[in-house]
């Protein structure tokens, strides 16, 4: 699944267009690389998506097509940032 999709799919960010934009603007990194929205996303990728000042950080748990809200937590794990 493409990346973008997955993070519409997953309610990680709300609009497909808005996480379009996100990766356009390198604010997405998985598995520490920046990447497009063509990306394929995986079961084991970490994803790390840039708010302003705060990262989230997840692991891919699932890549489903169609999730309900309820389910859509499920599809990935927050991951808490490590300090170096």
């Amino acid at each position: 699944m493409r990346l973008d999709k997955y993070l519409k799919v997953s309610r990680l960010i709300k609009r497909r267009t808005v996480a379009n934009e996100a990766c356009d603007n390198e604010r997405v990194a998985v598995n520490g690389r920046v990447q497009r929205a063509s990306y394929d996303v995986k079961v084991g990728d970490r994803i790390a998506i840039r708010f302003g000042q705060k990262t989230l950080t997840v692991e891919v748990l699932s890549v489903a097509d169609n999730v309900g809200k309820a389910d859509a937590a499920a599809m990935y794990r927050e991951i808490a940032d490590e300090i170096s």
